[in-house]
């Protein structure tokens, strides 16, 4: 079709979530017709990015500082801990400008089926929080998929003892859904509507 490295950028676009070979070919093609203001800078974002983003140590969110731009803001409140699945439910909540806590990513949510035990899951930094006595109140906001609410009993469970408030984001959420493919609108209503969990 092209030479090997037009097929190794479509074989590599094509892993990426979302993009079958079609797709892969699309994006490698529009590259390619435009390289100095599409594909240069493209590359040199992908090498600074490989570069400088860490995982947060304090939440697990990825940006270039560790802690993270939100963990230093101190503007934020800091009793409140919203636990959120991935960087993308984050990233998705960050969005909607209207939560003003701390957050917790755990990184994917408990799997009996895929083997992923609690032990696979960021919560060192979360009880290392709760023990400087701070956090008044721990938000539960991850999906309404099977996993997502096994793992939500779990935690409930495990922050019993540390006497904080647990809520988790109310409605607007659908069974099975993801918090990072929810629009703002249904992310904030969820999150004001937060109920006990």
């Amino acid at each position: 079709m092209g030479g090997p490295e037009i097929e190794r950028l479509i074989f590599l676009f094509s892993k990426l979530p979302g993009f079958g070979p079609r797709s892969a070919r699309r994006i490698v093609l529009s590259l390619l017709k435009h390289p100095q203001s599409r594909m240069i800078p493209l590359a040199d974002a992908l090498e600074q990015a490989a570069q400088k983003v860490k995982i947060c140590s304090s939440c697990g969110n990825l940006d270039s500082n560790d802690p993270c731009q939100i963990c230093s803001d101190s503007y934020r409140n800091h009793e409140v801990i919203c636990v959120v699945e991935t960087v993308g439910d984050l990233w998705a909540l960050e969005k909607t400008e209207v939560f003003k806590g701390y957050y917790q990513v755990l990184g994917g949510t408990l799997s009996p089926l895929a083997g992923v035990g609690p032990e696979d899951l960021n919560l060192v930094s979360l009880f290392k929080r709760l023990e400087r006595k701070e956090v008044k109140e721990i938000i539960l906001a991850l999906g309404a998929t099977v996993d997502g609410v096994t793992t939500m009993h779990w935690l409930y469970d495990q922050l019993l003892p540390w006497h904080v408030k647990i809520t988790k984001v109310g409605q607007g959420i659908p069974m099975g859904g993801s918090l990072e493919i929810l629009d703002e609108g249904t992310l904030t209503a969820a999150l004001t509507a937060r109920r006990p969990a």
